[in-house]
């Protein structure tokens, strides 16, 4: 990340997250990066939800949000409040999950990484019969 809060978004994930994405508060202390049909698709489903159920995952997923636009050199900023929640300093990861992308301190992502053992993947597997 440099100094005025731009990251990197490698080539291979623009391409998946188009010219308008969001960029908010992920889980485990990341920020997730959703393209415009997957952002619609989460607002969708929390309108579906009955309002007592989903009032807080709006106020989460959605307060501080930020709908970015890549530059010429494929960099995004990230609003300050975002910054902060992911504790976004200098050396920042992006990985793919599935549908979306993640931006992680590169320190967390490692302590994170490292903290998944073969019990907790294979447990979590189970649930996919897989």
């Amino acid at each position: 990340m440099d100094v005025k809060g731009r990251v990197a978004i490698p080539a291979r994930f623009r391409e998946d997250l188009g010219d308008l994405f969001y960029v908010t508060k992920g889980l485990d202390g990341c920020l997730f990066v959703l393209s415009a049909a997957e952002w619609k698709r989460l607002q969708e489903k929390m309108k579906a939800m009955p309002i007592a159920r989903s009032v807080a995952l709006q106020r989460f997923f959605f307060s501080g949000a930020a709908e970015v636009e890549p530059d010429k050199q494929g960099r995004i900023l990230i609003p300050q409040q975002l910054r902060e929640y992911a504790g976004l300093v200098k050396d920042v990861t992006v990985t793919g999950v599935s549908s979306r992308a993640e931006i992680w301190d590169s320190e967390k992502w490692l302590a994170f990484t490292q903290s998944q053992t073969q019990e907790n993947i294979m447990e979590a597997m189970e649930l996919l019969d897989f």
